[in-house]
């Protein structure tokens, strides 16, 4: 089906295309995705015939939609129609002109537009021929020190497309990687958070450190490579991390419809758990070069209690990339814990009452873990590594995972048997380190099923005195 028919088959288009006499140009994404034959949900539409303001006015009482003003001084509005899934943002051209405003975009494939009256073509830059050759390729130079975000965007787009990205501009972002420091924080979480929502982006992350841009934006990733291949990795640290990208990726895809289900949710941060899933995987050992050792005697590396030393880095690096507080504590605990599936199933005797302990310490974020578990180890084929070590690794968490799956929905979350008031309380003690192991101590017993109810808290605690 050709771009025009796809518009004109376009239900919210062709109520503006048929009902409305404006001189309107859907334009950039929208088009892009028509062509790529995706589904299309937020559409951008410039208006050159009269204010944006008052155009999205009509449009929102038409389609009894949400009105909201994104940038009153760049005349940029949006419409949330009732479904809570559609969107119209409009806005009027810069300079007043179609073509200014086509010709200062980022990328060509994102500067077509179409006429909703005439139906008329506009591609100034060949992005229609870059979009049918699969190509990311750059309108100008200045365009990219103009907004260094487009900087970022280039591996944004590349991770959602897999489209090559041409010589000219990779030129480009690596000449001004620099600059990506001087778009506001949130800005660059989002387009992060875009790349890691992509298929790709385990090349993505690859060609973002060939231009110099991924230690801007993550400079830990300088440590990574820092670390190299050893008994148990065959990779460096750093090529390590992006194939866990990689296989988490291959797993998610390969997973059956209730594992897709729960990473396709968005249950904080505005994106998907597999974005944030991803990114964990890449961070998932940067605590690695700080507790990183060399036996003498016999060469081998050793990374001791690297899982929390990551754990506690990732909070400062989130914080300062301005994630929230929600998102951390996902990123955060999965990196702790990313060792915690295979411990499990490693244990002598592996009974329900073991992975139980997993399923109650993990909760929602049990399948999540199992799936790091998993890349981590399909990621890590070092010469001491054999194939029945993968197999039996493999095999093993998968039936964990298929025990929290039947398990998950009669699980009621851990009463809380005493508060810290009674604790004090019963022991006679204060507010103080003591205080807050005692609790930890308390809910361990109740992970492992040895405290049930308010009497065997009592008695729990009471050896404390």
């Amino acid at each position: 089906m050709n771009l025009i028919q796809t518009i004109k088959n376009d239900k919210i288009l062709n109520i503006i295309s048929e009902e409305f006499d404006n001189d309107v140009f859907v334009v950039g994404g929208a088009v892009r995705d028509f062509v790529l034959n995706k589904s299309v949900l937020d559409r951008d539409l410039i208006v050159c015939d009269c204010h944006a303001k008052d155009f999205a006015l009509k449009l929102a009482d038409r389609f009894d939609a949400k009105f909201i003003p994104l940038d009153e001084e760049n005349k940029i509005y949006r419409l949330v129609f009732p479904d809570k899934a559609n969107f119209l943002d409009i806005t009027n051209p810069v300079e007043n002109s179609l073509r200014a405003d086509l010709l200062r975009r980022d990328l060509t494939i994102n500067a077509v537009a179409v006429n909703l009256k005439s139906f008329e073509v506009v591609d100034l830059v060949n992005g229609l021929e870059d979009l049918k050759n699969k190509k990311l390729n750059l309108i100008s130079e200045k365009n990219f020190i103009d907004d260094p975000l487009r900087l970022l965007r280039v591996f944004r787009f590349h991770a959602n497309t897999g489209f090559d990205i041409t010589p000219e501009l990779s030129a480009v972002v690596k000449k001004h990687a620099r600059l990506i420091h001087k778009p506001a924080v949130e800005r660059v979480n989002y387009e992060i958070m875009k790349m890691f929502s992509g298929e790709f982006v385990h090349q993505s992350l690859l060609l973002c450190d060939g231009c110099g841009l991924l230690e801007e934006l993550f400079p830990v990733v300088k440590e990574l490579k820092l670390v190299p291949k050893n008994s148990h990795h065959h990779l460096d640290l750093f090529h390590h991390s992006v194939e866990t990208v990689r296989n988490i990726t291959e797993i998610y895809k390969n997973s059956d419809n209730a594992v897709r289900e729960h990473l396709e949710k968005v249950d904080f941060g505005g994106f998907p758990r597999i974005a944030h899933l991803r990114l964990a995987g890449f961070l998932h050992d940067i605590g690695k070069y700080s507790t990183w050792m060399i036996e003498p005697d016999t060469g081998r590396h050793r990374f001791i209690k690297h899982d929390d030393a990551g754990a506690k880095l990732s909070l400062k690096l989130l914080k300062d990339l301005h994630f929230s507080n929600k998102q951390i504590d996902y990123i955060s605990t999965l990196i702790k814990y990313h060792i915690y599936p295979s411990h499990v199933m490693c244990s002598p005797e592996i009974t329900d009452k073991i992975m139980m302990r997993f399923v109650r310490r993990m909760n929602d974020s049990a399948i999540d873990n199992i799936i790091l578990a998993k890349a981590d180890r399909l990621s890590a084929r070092g010469p001491l590594i054999t194939d029945e070590i993968v197999v039996n690794n493999i095999s093993s968490l998968s039936k964990l995972q298929d025990f929290y799956l039947n398990v998950k929905d009669s699980l009621k979350p851990l009463p809380k048997l005493l508060s810290g008031n009674d604790v004090m309380r019963e022991l006679n003690i204060k507010p103080s380190p003591k205080l807050g192991e005692i609790m930890d101590a308390l809910y361990e017993a109740q992970l492992n099923g040895d405290v049930m109810t308010c009497d065997d808290a009592l008695k729990f605690i009471r050896k404390f005195r």
